[in-house]
């Protein structure tokens, strides 16, 4: 009599099974497919550099593929990111970060409140000196980042600085041709470097970043510590008219969904270019309106601007 009381609840397990199988491999895809947005990386180039066919790319990030340990880490690798990343529910931060979470679990609701000013207070305090007079623009290409940065560096009389430049003087070569031939993992070892060499010359400064620099947590880390850092933003369609117009179709060169990749990139990394301390929408402005604004931010930041 046991054995047929039992059948139903194992076949209930041996149903839950595949659909839990389904659920991680969806969750899978789609960490694959926000980390690959998030640095502007093409499916095609992303298979290049992996090891991995473009096609089981594709079904990997429709939650269809089971890809094994070696492609993901060929993935991880590709893309500059830990495994764990890559991992429903990992994480990848651990130790005294882990502990946090834990402690704050166990606070009450009415209390979170207080214990975020307390933390934004220290922050800001230790912080407000280490970022002297820089400002540092963030944003996808097209917002304007070079052409506004520009003019306010001239504005206040500072050094104008454009990351992508300084590190193709460093390497010795275009950033499309670094990171074809050393990989993504190099071009964002370069990119660190050169922010701490700016940082460390230059206690006022404007500083023009590439859009993807906030796919890297240390780098974009010490940007939003050092610097005074601005989010130059605008619409998915003004971005693309912008970069059409500069003739620079990067990343999405040969590809005829260019609109929709643009829009996942924007969409992968808005929430850590809000995490700047101010931002600059230029929709529908001209060149001098959004000018004028960005001196509005650069006045709280370095005082009188001439």
């Amino acid at each position: 009599m046991a054995g047929p009381k039992n059948k139903p609840k194992t076949r209930e397990r041996l149903e839950a099974a595949p659909a839990a199988g389904d659920a991680f491999a969806a969750a899978v895809g789609a960490l694959v497919r926000s980390a690959r947005a998030k640095r502007g990386i093409t499916r095609r180039a992303l298979a290049e550099q992996s090891g991995a066919s473009e096609r089981y790319l594709a079904q990997i990030e429709s939650g269809q593929g089971n890809p094994s340990v070696t492609i993901l880490k060929g993935i991880a690798d590709a893309l500059d990111v830990p495994v764990a990343e890559l991992l429903p529910g990992a994480g990848g931060r651990g130790g005294a970060f882990d502990r946090i979470l834990d402690l704050i679990a166990g606070v009450p609701p009415s209390e979170l409140a207080a214990i975020a000013d307390m933390i934004e207070g220290r922050s800001k305090a230790d912080l407000v000196a280490d970022r002297a007079r820089r400002i540092a623009l963030v944003g996808l290409r097209g917002a304007g980042k070079s052409t506004l940065g520009r003019k306010l560096a001239e504005r206040l009389g500072v050094p104008f600085i454009e990351l992508d430049r300084l590190i193709e003087q460093e390497y010795g070569t275009r950033i499309s041709d670094l990171v074809e031939i050393a990989g993504v993992a190099t071009f964002r070892r370069y990119e660190r470097g050169c922010l701490e060499r700016v940082i460390a010359e230059h206690d006022a400064a404007v500083i023009a970043t590439a859009g993807g620099i906030v796919s890297s947590p240390e780098t974009y880390g010490l940007l939003l510590r050092r610097t005074h850092t601005v989010w130059i933003k605008a619409r998915p369609e003004e971005h693309m008219r912008r970069v059409m117009a500069q003739g620079d179709f990067r990343p999405m060169a040969q590809n005829r969904e260019a609109m929709s990749d643009l829009v996942a990139i924007l969409d992968a990394r808005s929430a850590d270019y809000a995490r700047a301390e101010a931002e600059l929408d230029t929709s529908g402005d001209d060149e001098q309106t959004s000018f004028a604004k960005l001196i509005a931010i650069a006045q709280r930041y370095t005082g009188n601007v001439r």
